[in-house]
């Protein structure tokens, strides 16, 4: 139910047309809940169904004209129950480090580079979050929606920091991980050095 709640705080913010919505979502709720411009004109037209949003009357024809909507006394309480109502944390699900896990056994081939990749995903993703706390959030600006709009980005600034560290660790443990020839010299002497070599 997140996308849904998520469109209703976007349309109490301001009335938008699905067009703007999408927009909208592409430059700021997007960065931590993504959605299609699909999903967003799909979950406008249940909204407005389940009497949470209106379109705004207009005085032109409908006919092609983009319908903007506004939220309706029952989409503001429905926002309000839902934002108020506990919630468990989500259980981690990340490929990348069920793929490291794969690595222990099957090998590393590959993965590094994806790593450098991630690495600098990350740290574009962290420069850009800067950049927007540099221009947003100035000194003085502690009203109580900045704080929280803040607080948000802080989150997004942290969780990418944290990737940038981690994945620049990762990268470290990886150089120093043993080349494949190494382990099998090493494998062999575990096993007692017997001469595996083929009898003529």
């Amino acid at each position: 139910m997140s996308l849904p709640h998520a469109i209703l705080t976007a349309l109490l913010e301001r009335p938008s047309s699905g067009l703007e919505l999408t927009r909208r979502f592409d430059k700021s709720i997007g960065y931590f809940w993504s959605a299609t411009h699909q999903q967003i004109y799909r979950e406008l037209g249940r909204l407005e169904r389940a009497g949470y949003i209106r379109a705004l009357p207009t005085e032109q024809p409908a006919r092609g004209q983009k319908k903007s909507y506004e939220v309706l006394p029952a989409g503001r309480a429905e926002l309000g129950r839902w934002s108020a109502a506990p919630q468990d944390p989500k259980p981690l699900r990340d490929t990348l480090l069920l793929r490291l896990r794969a690595a222990a056994v099957v090998g590393t081939g590959g993965l590094e580079a994806d790593l450098r990749r991630h690495l600098d995903l990350h740290r574009r993703q962290l420069a850009e979050y800067l950049e927007i706390e540099e221009r947003d959030f100035p000194p003085g600006t502690d009203g109580p929606q900045d704080r929280l709009h803040h607080l948000i980005l802080r989150a997004g600034i942290d969780l990418e920091t944290f990737w940038t560290q981690w994945l620049t660790h990762a990268l470290e443990e990886f150089a120093a991980l043993p080349e494949p020839d190494d382990q099998v010299t090493d494998d062999a002497a575990s096993s007692g050095g017997a001469d595996t070599r083929p009898s003529r």
